[in-house]
């Protein structure tokens, strides 16, 4: 909308030149002399000409804009539940003991289950050494997604992987709503350097909240790739190797009530996640939903070209069939 600034630009331009036009002219000769020699000149043709041509760019910049209309807000009943995930981003996550390695394995997991999802709720937290909400709790799975895509261990400075405080995050991000089942649902290779897990699991657990830890990774253990070719190494140089903490995950689980589930690079534990999801209690919860906008400039398009073909059919010089039309005189 800013190239609207041309336009008044362009007029004072336009201006300018026709205070020139006519200081030229009065040096060649007399009003009467020139009115003899250019009887059909119209400087009030040219000047409509130009003003049309002016809405026909304003035309083309409204249509640039993309102007949208017919959004509404609407309430919809959803029956179904809400589920706060919190995926871990930490380092070890680069591993590659499960393919292509166990972020982008978990990112497909997250977006495998919300393609499950159909009136379910679902928010997003990321952690490592620290934890925040990525997405908060929402029934719209494309911004689920498009948040989900955007996740690497560069988002947390602070390394380590505190799960208690990724589960007391989610534990205070769902709905007021009552009788709705609400799982929390922690994807991790369990190495919890920051302690607690167990009591935010219970905590959770007493709000009437379950919590479902997804082990991800081997437990013989996987290098740390840096990007480069090269893996993390330690202070003594050695390689740097990342282990699932199992016993610990299963420990949280149980804790929370909920259930352990180990992710391989099979499908079986999306398969397991989602039987464990329906058997939880859906409840009717409402849903503010945003209908699409529906695009206008098909609209603006069609007049600039209608401005722009009547600027062709405008000649600078006065046509006699129009000399009765105030409009067209000079």
């Amino acid at each position: 909308m800013w190239l609207l600034l041309t336009i008044p630009m362009m007029i004072m331009l336009m201006g300018w030149a026709e205070f020139q036009r006519r200081k030229k002219l009065k040096r060649l000769a007399d009003k009467n002399l020139i009115n003899l020699l250019i009887p059909n000149s119209s400087a009030k043709r040219r000047w409509i000409k130009f003003i049309v041509v002016q809405l026909a760019i304003a035309m083309v910049i409204f249509m640039l804009a993309r102007p949208q209309m017919g959004t509404k807000i609407s309430q919809e009943k959803r029956n179904g539940i809400e589920a706060m995930i919190c995926l871990d981003i930490s380092n070890s996550m680069l591993a590659e003991d499960v393919a292509p390695s166990r972020l982008q394995k978990s990112k497909m997991l997250v977006e495998n289950l919300v393609d499950h999802f159909s009136n379910d709720k679902v928010g997003l937290i990321v952690f490592a050494g620290d934890a925040f909400v990525q997405l908060p709790i929402t029934a719209d799975y494309v911004s689920a997604k498009m948040f989900l895509q955007n996740i690497e261990p560069s988002l947390i400075q602070t390394q380590g992987t505190d799960i208690a405080k990724a589960i007391d995050i989610a534990a205070n991000s769902f709905t007021q709503q009552a009788n709705i089942g609400k799982a929390i649902i922690v994807i991790t290779d369990g190495e919890d350097h920051e302690g607690g897990a167990l009591e935010a699991a219970k905590a959770a657990k007493e709000k009437g909240y379950q919590v479902f830890i997804l082990g991800i990774g081997s437990t013989n253990g996987a290098p740390i790739p840096l990007g480069d070719g090269n893996y993390m190494l330690d202070e003594k140089g050695y390689t740097v190797m990342t282990r699932l903490n199992e016993s610990m995950c299963q420990d949280i689980a149980k804790a929370g009530n909920g259930v352990y589930i180990h992710v391989d690079n099979t499908s079986t534990a999306q398969e397991r996640l989602n039987d464990e999801i329906a058997k939880m209690q859906k409840g009717d919860m409402q849903s503010v939903v945003y209908s699409e906008y529906n695009e206008q400039f098909q609209v603006f398009g069609i007049i600039a070209i209608v401005l722009l073909i009547l600027e062709v059919l405008i000649s600078e010089a006065q046509n006699p069939w129009f000399k009765k039309v105030k409009l067209f005189k000079k």
